[in-house]
């Protein structure tokens, strides 16, 4: 099993070449399997960036069995940007598509999580559960008391999706004075379908995978759904508290091992 092999670490990237291949996942999963596109988008050496790059933290799950040279090492990403290193850039990646204004209102220490992507082959495993362990310790040792970033939706066919978005805005909208709004540039409104006609299994099930998982370590989401166009996607901004989502990842990794055979 991937969670005991000494085939697998993560850690942060280490060089340029952690980074590349890095953005080589992340072509392979946003551009080629989802459909996206835009300015970074390199096609010709099959590699996803953008200006955001230099400024994050990239924390990576690597096959240690796999040459570093091929850039092909990289099975897991997740980027990670501090408030700090937002601070000193000018922006979050999110303030393209969110009004950021109550998280930096709140004073808390913040950590935008961003590209979150898993090779094929190991979907499935415990790759991601093994890229939250190490994700924690980064919170801990960075003193972060909000995690947040947008997940997607593959399409922008609001109507497409109308069940999950309508159960995240009627169950997990969140409160008040974090509530984070999409910009009128891509706004969709997420109450599309009242609650009392809400199916929770249908919901669940057209939900994606990720968004499911932040839900059940405590997430809530901003005000309205973002439609990026380029990246053939519709956004919502999850949110998490540091502390509410280190508990319930604990309990929840462990609940998983021992329901293990």
């Amino acid at each position: 099993m991937i969670e005991t092999s000494p085939q697998y670490q993560v850690r942060l990237a280490r060089d340029d070449r952690d980074r590349l291949a890095a953005q080589r996942l992340r072509y392979l999963v946003f551009v080629q399997e989802l459909g996206g596109d835009g300015p970074g988008v390199d096609h010709e050496r099959h590699l996803e960036t953008d200006e955001f790059d230099p400024v994050n933290d990239h924390l990576v799950l690597v096959d240690t069995h796999r040459d570093p040279e091929n850039l092909d090492h990289v099975m897991g990403v997740y980027r990670l940007l501090t408030d700090r290193n937002a601070a000193a850039f000018g922006r979050f990646y999110c303030d393209s598509e969110y009004d950021l204004t109550p998280l930096r209102r709140s004073g808390r220490r913040l950590l935008e999580l961003g590209r979150s992507c898993i090779h094929p082959d190991l979907r499935g495993s415990s790759a991601m559960f093994l890229l939250w362990n190490r994700l924690a310790d980064f919170v801990l040792e960075n003193g972060i008391e909000i995690l947040f970033g947008v997940a997607s939706f593959h399409g922008t066919d609001a109507d497409a999706l109308a069940v999950p978005l309508s159960w995240l805005h009627h169950h997990h909208l969140a409160p008040p004075e974090l509530r984070v709004r999409a910009l009128a540039s891509g706004y969709q409104s997420m109450n599309l379908i009242p609650a009392d006609r809400l199916d929770r299994r249908q919901a669940m099930v057209e939900m994606p995978t990720l968004i499911k998982a932040y839900l059940r370590l405590g997430g809530f989401v901003g005000e309205g759904a973002f439609i990026d166009r380029p990246f053939n996607t519709t956004d919502v901004c999850l949110m998490m508290d540091a502390a509410a989502m280190s508990e319930r990842h604990r309990s929840y990794y462990t609940r998983r091992h021992e329901d293990r055979p």
